[in-house]
């Protein structure tokens, strides 16, 4: 074998053990604890419904993120949250219907955000702006979103906020029901308390 060709292997033996020693701890998972779900009115009363699967990717800082964060320092590389569709529940099976009917889920069957840029302010608790794309319904636009974070269960850390949204923004028609004496409000609160953890 060459000088060449054995320098060449060498190079490639020393970048897959670099990546091979990337901390395993380099990636947040959420708890199963963690929840989302959104607020409603309608003319005849008040409803929620719920996110009963949420996906995350998130990559950080490794294990010391949590600790960073809670000092207001950015440890978040980046994160990306989906929530299926068909996983949203009402506690009504005739409203999981309409809503998923609103949601062209058979279509868009994930609602997706993705965070593009945040900031963190130092103090008890520490609180925060995240900013990214929030896809519904197909449509994707920017929003901010406020935030709260403390230390969760365990070394998790909580992330807490909420968030009013109009559902025709994202070209969601509120439902109507009974020939139209039930109308669902355009104007929704999307809550979300999230534990991640190492």
């Amino acid at each position: 074998m060459s000088r060449r060709l054995r320098g060449l292997g060498a190079a490639l033996l020393a970048v897959s053990l670099v990546g091979a020693m990337r901390p395993m701890g380099a990636q947040l998972k959420l708890a199963t604890d963690s929840r989302l779900w959104f607020d409603g009115k309608s003319t005849v009363r008040d409803w929620s419904c719920k996110a009963t699967a949420i996906e995350a990717a998130i990559d950080a800082d490794g294990a010391v993120a949590i600790a960073d964060v809670l000092k207001g320092q950015k440890a978040v590389k980046t994160a990306t949250l989906t929530f299926p569709t068909d996983k949203l529940d009402c506690n009504n099976g005739t409203m999981n219907g309409h809503m998923l009917k609103a949601l062209n889920a058979s279509k868009h069957p994930n609602i997706t955000f993705a965070l593009s840029s945040y900031e963190l302010t130092a103090a008890t608790p520490t609180k925060g702006t995240l900013q990214g794309a929030l896809t519904i319904n197909g449509v994707t636009k920017p929003i901010t979103l406020p935030a709260e974070f403390v230390a969760g269960s365990g070394t998790a850390l909580r992330v807490t906020g909420s968030y009013a949204l109009k559902m025709t923004d994202w070209q969601v028609a509120p439902p109507k029901l009974m020939l139209g004496t039930l109308k669902v409000n355009e104007m929704i609160t999307v809550n979300f308390d999230l534990q991640l953890q190492p």
